[in-house]
């Protein structure tokens, strides 16, 4: 599932469960493929020149996959700055309407707030910075010495997070301290007009506090 919502006015609107794109689903294809490879044999049954070469494989499809879920997020932050499928739905309704959705902010020199920052989060934070964004982080992992060689700032909470950003992105994996860890609190401490995505799992976003 993927969340994707402004909050306050000149937003643009907000958008739920936009499907994966087809490279996403490409890339997951081809982890499936390597990890059954993989299970079928047995590491009994492997060299170690067979092994290497299935990590080699597996690591081969994970930078894929980080890389097509990046570029879906950016995607959808210029299609939330840009309102995009508002424009397209005008459109196609036969309504030209260039001086309303001229109106972007543009992302050169907005904040980008990553709450995690693995490498999926790592990969949106280098295409971020391609749009002239600061980027800062949370991530219960992250050190000020990694922040300096990924480009970005460490922040010390979540919430410092949400109060920094211009847009959220979440890129963190679903575990029992990670089930909810955007909640109300989180939305009430964002920025008036802030987007949020979430490319992550539904289930990290309590979806109550979300439709607020």
């Amino acid at each position: 599932m993927f969340d994707v919502a402004g909050t306050g006015a000149g937003t643009g609107g907000a958008g739920d469960a936009v499907a994966p794109s087809a490279q996403a689903r490409s890339c997951a294809a081809g982890l499936t493929t390597a990890l059954d490879g993989l299970l079928e044999v047995g590491p009994d049954g492997l060299s170690d020149g067979d092994l290497a070469e299935a990590m080699v494989d597996l690591r081969r499809e994970q930078a894929r996959l980080a890389a097509a879920v990046a570029e879906l997020t950016l995607g959808l932050v210029l299609a939330l700055d840009r309102r995009i499928p508002d424009n397209v739905a005008d459109l196609r309704a036969g309504r030209w309407n260039k001086k309303e959705f001229s109106k972007a902010r543009g992302l050169l020199g907005r904040t980008l707030g990553l709450v995690g920052t693995g490498q999926i989060g790592r990969e949106v934070a280098t295409r971020a910075r391609a749009f002239g964004m600061r980027v800062v982080a949370w991530s219960r992992s992250l050190t000020d010495e990694t922040a300096t060689v990924l480009g970005v700032e460490r922040l010390e909470s979540v919430l410092d997070v949400a109060r920094e950003a211009d847009v959220v992105s979440v890129h963190v994996a679903l575990k029992p301290e990670t089930r909810g860890l955007i909640g109300a609190d989180f939305f009430a401490a964002m920025k008036d007009g802030a987007y949020f995505v979430n490319t992550s799992r539904g289930e990290i976003v309590e979806q109550e506090a979300l439709r607020r």
